[in-house]
């Protein structure tokens, strides 16, 4: 179950897949990280994936409408992971209903930032579309390691 939370931790501590996938290989770990350095890296993946997606002008309502789920969903997962660490006696029933909100707050999260990728995603050309797939394809979640299958 810990290794579990600590997979889990590290893949949704941004706020979902899309933010793990595009960071720097080079970020810190959000999840361990206080407060103020997770929202500074938070930020950072934001910055990094604008300026990795090539976003133009015209595409940067859906952009802001994307990168704040992003902080959204960050805050909330930090919330419950804080949660979980301050609760440190708890049986295993309240352990286990805690993993399954936080699973369900992300599966949640990523709901939410599929629906604001989509019209960006729409908006892309050819070659913003090209990078994003490439983006959050093929780089693993910061300091994790590439699926067997990726290449």
């Amino acid at each position: 179950m810990k290794k579990a939370l600590v997979i889990l931790a590290s893949t949704l501590a941004m706020s979902g897949a899309f933010a793990q996938s595009a960071a720097p290989a080079s970020a810190p770990m959000a999840a361990s990280a206080p407060a103020g350095k997770h929202e500074r890296n938070v930020e950072d993946r934001i910055a990094y994936l604008h300026s990795q997606l090539k976003i133009t002008s015209a595409q940067e309502t859906q952009w802001n409408a994307f990168a704040d789920v992003m902080r959204n969903n960050a805050q909330t997962m930090g919330t419950l992971f804080e949660q979980r660490k301050a609760a440190t006696n708890q049986s295993a029933l309240d352990d286990m209903k805690q993993y399954a909100a936080i699973s369900q707050a992300h599966a949640d999260g990523m709901q939410k930032l599929v629906s604001a990728f989509e019209p960006l995603y729409s908006s892309f050309s050819p070659e913003q579309k090209t990078l994003a797939d490439t983006t959050f394809r093929h780089e693993p979640p910061q300091g994790g390691k590439k699926h067997k299958g990726a290449k």
